[in-house]
């Protein structure tokens, strides 16, 4: 992607500098909105309290009794920040390399704080936010819930409180915000974030931006634990506890052995790849490549899998299953003995089976069940890049997906840039459940990078994630050059340079690579700092003869 070093970056009003160009054709892959329920026999009191500036600490009110004295004016209420491990912004208002230092941050005490993030949406009014509760009875409800106010034109996340008071059973969604665009857009999401006490490291982060006034988030680490703070009841020292007995007592001879416990599932190991100093695979989507896009024919589809197999690419990657990818490209690559890398896309928040997006993929997926054809299935394309995943949530759809496709014994991996792979809370989440760890590396997007260099990058940036997960080789699940658009910096498009760039790439790493893309597609954006982003069909350089 864009930022392919340790950080995570995301345009301030824009698309997020680290995969602009990986909307594929899910611009028309439309966004599903979470549904909300009812609330309207609910009555609601809402109060407001409202923070502005640096995010700090928020106390609940305490009740005084009648005799205390009356609390000061509130115009002479002070407060003092505290810090807390957020993510810290930096703006980046111009080009270049930047090195963020390393920051630590000790919690003495749980702290909980407005935490505002942004995600992409298409034009249309989109419910997001708020507090889903469900409740078993008639009852009160009081809860805290993070908003946005704007003043004076700035935005700022905030904690609100609010009551509900719900006459019935049943699930409510408390204070989402419904916001509309015209045209496609970030908004900012806020959430209530509580961190435990303990200690919070930013490693030194390092990032090339490609684009002015954009604006880089340093996440923390996950903390180590901090002492506990003494208590005055007693806490019994762990020799007090009873001790196991260590003996070991030997089975009756008339007893009936155990049945065996079953035995894991071993992961798939080799396969996966092409020959050396030849294109493995490339990326494919059953689109139109016209500026309305929609889905090709079956007859279409085939003659581009027809030229793909005749220039001796052996792997195409699909992104997910709309436009009949299954049965259109899965027909076409059976008929031409190409294999498959499936894909699982995730394009909204709600990285679990819940979101009907994501349950519809794993149904036809099953449906589909053409295994044989199947060598990688890839679970979400950059979905915590772009905040539609936690960690732990995108390993859990991961081990969700191994179960449900029962029938395939394949290897499963996801697609992140690299530096998503470095964080610690992703690869720690990450490494036990995939069998490959997946990048996507474009050395376009690193101005320190020529084209003929471009293999030389790609190759390093496949070691690094071929290390992070003991015992799990790398892939690179994307990299290309633009025949078209903005140079950035020494990275200088152009149909000779892409010539040059997919050359490269292909001797020093085209075994364990899927270039990006077969065709230049209209639909795609145009109004990008790079102005590149319909410009990277690759069918030209690996003489790919297409159907017009």
């Amino acid at each position: 992607m864009k930022a392919t070093f340790t950080v995570a970056v995301a345009l301030a009003g824009a698309a997020s500098a680290g995969s602009i160009h990986h909307r594929h054709a899910h611009d028309a892959y439309r966004a599903l909105e979470k549904k909300t329920f009812d609330n309207g026999t609910c009555g609601c009191t809402t109060i407001y309290s409202t923070y502005y500036g640096e995010a700090t600490l928020s106390f609940p009110p305490v009740p005084t009794s009648t005799s205390a004295p009356p609390p000061p004016p509130p115009a002479t209420t002070t407060s003092t920040a505290v810090v807390v491990p957020t993510p810290v912004p930096q703006t980046c208002s111009t080009t270049g390399v930047y090195t963020f230092p390393a920051t630590t941050i000790t919690l003495t005490d749980s702290t909980t704080v407005c935490v505002p993030s942004t995600t992409g949406v298409p034009s249309g009014t989109h419910t997001v936010g708020g507090v889903t509760t469900a409740v078993t009875t008639a009852t009160t409800v009081t809860c805290p819930y993070a908003t946005v106010s704007t003043s004076a034109g700035v935005t700022t996340s905030v904690i609100a409180t609010t009551t509900y008071v719900c006459p019935s059973a049943g699930t409510y969604t408390i204070a989402p915000t419904t916001t509309t665009v015209d045209q496609d857009t970030t908004i900012t999401v806020p959430a209530v974030t509580t961190y435990p006490a303990g200690t919070y490291t930013q490693p030194e982060l390092i990032t090339t931006i490609d684009t002015t006034s954009t604006v880089v988030y340093c996440p923390f680490d996950i903390p180590s634990p901090t002492p506990a703070k003494p208590s005055t009841t007693a806490v019994p020292s762990p020799s007090s506890y009873p001790a196991v007995p260590a003996t070991t007592v030997a089975p009756k001879p008339s007893a009936q052995p155990s049945a065996p416990a079953p035995k894991p599932k071993p992961k798939p190991s080799g396969g996966l790849g092409g020959a050396a100093g030849k294109p493995w695979g490339i990326s494919y989507t059953p689109y139109g490549t016209g500026p309305s896009a929609g889905c090709k024919s079956a007859s279409q589809v085939e003659a581009d899998i027809a030229a793909i197999a005749a220039a001796g690419v052996t792997t195409v990657r699909v992104y997910s299953t709309d436009c009949d990818t299954l049965p259109n490209v899965g027909s076409a690559c059976a008929k031409h003995g190409l294999k498959m890398i499936l894909g699982l896309f995730i394009d909204s928040p709600g990285c679990d089976a819940s979101n009907p997006s994501v349950n519809e993929q794993i149904n036809a997926i099953k449906a589909w069940s053409r295994w044989d054809l199947v060598s990688l299935v890839a679970v979400g394309n950059e979905a915590v890049f772009h905040g539609y995943c936690e960690p732990s949530e995108l390993a859990s759809l991961v081990t969700k997906c191994k179960s449900e496709f029962s029938g395939y014994n394949g290897p499963f991996t996801t697609a992140e840039t690299v530096n998503i792979w470095q964080q610690s809370d992703f690869s720690s989440a990450m490494c036990g459940v995939v069998d490959v760890a997946g990048a996507n590396a474009h050395a376009f997007f690193n101005t320190e990078t020529d084209a003929s260099q471009a293999g030389q990058f790609v190759k390093g940036q496949l070691d690094i994630v071929s290390d992070i997960c003991k015992g799990v080789p790398g892939i690179i699940l994307e990299t290309g050059w633009p025949t078209a658009g903005n140079a950035m910096g020494q990275a200088v498009p152009g149909v000779h340079q892409q010539g040059q760039a997919i050359s490269s790439i292909v001797k020093e790493c085209g075994d364990k690579a899927v270039l990006f893309s077969l065709t230049s597609d209209k639909w795609k954006s145009a109004d990008t700092a790079c102005a590149c982003e319909q410009h990277f069909g690759v069918a030209g350089s690996l003489n790919i003869h297409l159907s017009l």
